[in-house]
């Protein structure tokens, strides 16, 4: 499926200024550098939608795109690794809370993190508090070009230690290859109830 008109709707630094619910929403979430925006943009087949920036933390707003005026991807702030005061970071932490703990139609969350690295405390919590969310979130575990095939099934193994979803909920991706994406907008597009 390709999408025909995306349009930029609107950036939001404070949870009082989201968008009036209406359309149903597929939000992407990941710390810093572990190409999100490279995955907004690879799902949505274009090149330079999302930003993608070599400087981890860039992204310090929800910012929301109207795809062909049936739903609408928001680009959640990274977290961890920036290099930003805390307040900084703190005000992030409530911007991101503050959308995800709203009444909004939003029918997955995308939970991104790199396949190369171990989980941490910071990944354990995030975790935590999307299970204890109770909505329906996918998790990918991204840049699967930067290891071999034996580095990836050893990485694999030691995310699905952490993670508590089905293995059927778990994507392997490279925005850079292109491998495992058609799977993760199959499954986005299926959470939208949309013909993929």
């Amino acid at each position: 499926m390709s999408f025909r008109e995306i349009q930029f709707v609107k950036s939001v630094v404070k949870s009082e200024d989201l968008p009036v619910p209406g359309l149903p929403e597929v939000a992407f979430l990941g710390r810093s550098n572990v190409g999100k925006s490279s995955l907004i943009n690879a799902f949505l087949g274009r090149k330079k939608l999302a930003r993608v920036s070599s400087t981890p933390g860039f992204t310090r707003a929800l910012n929301f795109f109207r795809v062909d005026h049936r739903f609408l991807v928001v680009d959640l702030p990274g977290y961890g690794f920036a290099r930003v005061p805390p307040k900084v970071q703190r005000a992030w932490k409530r911007l991101v809370e503050g959308y995800l703990s709203a009444a909004r139609p939003l029918r997955l969350l995308i939970l991104i993190f790199d396949l190369r690295r171990r989980a941490d405390e910071l990944d354990r919590s995030l975790l935590e508090y999307v299970e204890s969310l109770d909505r329906p979130y996918i998790v990918v575990l991204n840049k699967i070009d930067k290891l071999s095939k034996n580095e990836r099934l050893k990485a694999r193994a030691e995310w699905l230690s952490v993670l508590s979803l089905p293995e059927e909920e778990i994507f392997l991706t490279s925005c850079r290859t292109g491998e495992g994406i058609p799977a993760v907008r199959s499954r986005i597009l299926s959470a939208l109830g949309l013909r993929t």
